[in-house]
């Protein structure tokens, strides 16, 4: 996969394990609030997802801009690398190779057009998964407006990445119902944090895109320093996360 530029997601390739409902709860009990360390002088690792089908097109072209937050605030702190995932059409979902700076990210992104499909999250929350068993990623974001996916088969994969210490935070454009009951599931299950966006508050997003970036850069710590600085993303996920 890191040598090529985008390398396709198979449906029943990603290997997982089935955990029990009491087992992720005590462990999420006992890890809540706590970031993975790093070695020191390794970036940290943040997967970066968008649903890519037709009716988000005119977000995506807005999520191109906003993504530079994300390495703006992390270099503060100490450096990101963001894998893109998407997916889009009749079954694709992709990952990109990892991308070091907002220049990389935003020439992957802008090569990507919208393509009417259904949503392929599971795939999403698998690859994560599979991706962190080889090397920590810090946390997941999922930008999207719709679900059209088992509920239940999703909180399952989101309960095994919150075993391995991955928090989801699920950014969901618009209002379906059920996609916000799952996202905030999914959300809830990995101790990350659902917030809802319309294209009205691209500032806000902007804000929270960065203040992920600074938690997965430098963890619980950097995100206190960034909210005490008076970063308002920041002071949202702080209050979410507690």
């Amino acid at each position: 996969m890191k040598d090529k530029q985008d390398a396709l997601l198979k449906r029943n390739d990603l290997p997982g394990t089935s955990s029990s409902s009491q087992d992720i709860q005590e462990f999420l009990k006992a890890a809540r609030g706590i970031g993975a360390p790093k070695t020191a002088g390794d970036h940290g690792r943040l997967v970066f997802a968008l649903d890519a089908t037709m009716s988000r097109q005119l977000t995506w072209d807005q999520a191109c801009h906003l993504q530079a937050e994300m390495f703006h605030e992390a270099g503060k702190v100490g450096g990101l690398d963001v894998q893109l995932v998407y997916f889009r059409g009749f079954g694709e979902c992709r990952a990109s190779k990892w991308a070091g700076d907002a220049g990389q990210l935003a020439s992957m992104m802008g090569r990507i057009h919208c393509q009417g499909g259904r949503t392929q999250i599971k795939k999403v929350l698998k690859h994560t998964i599979a991706e962190t068993r080889k090397k920590k990623v810090q946390a997941l974001i999922y930008i999207g407006d719709c679900m059209e996916e088992e509920p239940d088969i999703l909180c399952d994969q989101a309960g095994e990445l919150g075993l391995l210490g991955v928090p989801a935070f699920m950014f969901q454009e618009g209002n379906d119902p059920l996609a916000e009951h799952t996202f905030r599931e999914v959300a809830r299950l990995t101790k990350g944090v659902y917030h809802r966006f319309d294209r009205q508050s691209a500032e806000r997003l902007r804000q929270l895109l960065g203040a992920v970036a600074a938690y997965s850069a430098g963890g619980r710590v950097a995100l206190e320093k960034l909210s005490s600085g008076g970063h308002k993303g920041a002071q949202l996920l702080i209050g979410d996360m507690r």
